[in-house]
C-alpha cells in the first residue's frame, strides 16, 4: 500500500472503499439453507424481498460513495488527540504528524513522487508546499470535503 492510500484510508477510512454487497451470485449457501423439495414455495421470499430488505437497497452504495468525509474535522480531532502544537493546514509535516503517519523527507519524497511532484526534491519547502496542496487536492477529488480556501 503506498503512502497515499495510507493517508487516505486514515482519513476517508472505510468510505474509501466500496462496500461488500451480498447478492445471490455471491451468497455462499449451506445446506442448512438448502429447503425440502416439500417446502411451501410461499413461505421462501423473492429475491426481489430480499434486495429490498437491506439497508437503503442498492442505493446505499451510491449515497456512501457521494457523501465527502469532512477532513478538516477528522484533522482537527486527530490533532487534539496528538496533544502536540500541529498545523495541519499549513504544514504537510504536521498533516502527516497529525494521523500518526511518517513525516520524514524520504517519506514525502516518496509521497511526491506517486502525487506526480516533478520539481526539484532536495529543496524541500518548495516540495513541501506543492505536497500539501496536492495532497489535499488528491483527498478532494477521492470523497473528501477540504475547505475550498486550502485548495487555491
Amino acid at each position: 500500500m503506498g503512502i497515499f492510500s495510507s493517508i487516505k484510508e486514515k482519513l476517508l477510512g472505510k468510505a474509501a472503499e466500496p462496500a461488500a454487497v451480498e447478492t445471490a451470485s455471491t451468497r455462499t449457501i449451506v445446506a442448512s439453507d438448502v429447503k425440502p423439495a416439500t417446502a411451501d414455495v410461499a413461505a421462501t421470499p423473492s429475491l426481489d424481498k430480499e434486495v429490498g430488505a437491506t439497508p437503503a437497497g442498492a442505493n446505499a452504495e451510491q449515497v456512501r460513495q457521494t457523501a465527502p468525509v469532512d477532513v478538516a474535522a477528522i484533522l482537527d480531532e486527530a490533532v487534539k488527540k496528538n496533544g502536540q502544537k500541529l498545523d495541519w493546514r499549513r504544514s504537510i509535516v504536521d498533516l502527516l504528524k497529525a494521523l500518526g503517519l511518517d513525516a520524514s523527507l524520504a517519506e514525502r519524497k516518496e509521497l511526491a513522487d506517486e502525487l506526480g511532484y516533478t520539481g526539484d526534491k532536495s529543496d524541500s519547502a518548495t516540495m513541501n508546499i506543492w505536497l500539501h496542496k496536492a495532497l489535499l487536492k488528491a483527498l478532494a477529488e477521492n470523497g473528501g470535503k477540504v475547505p475550498a480556501e486550502l485548495l487555491d
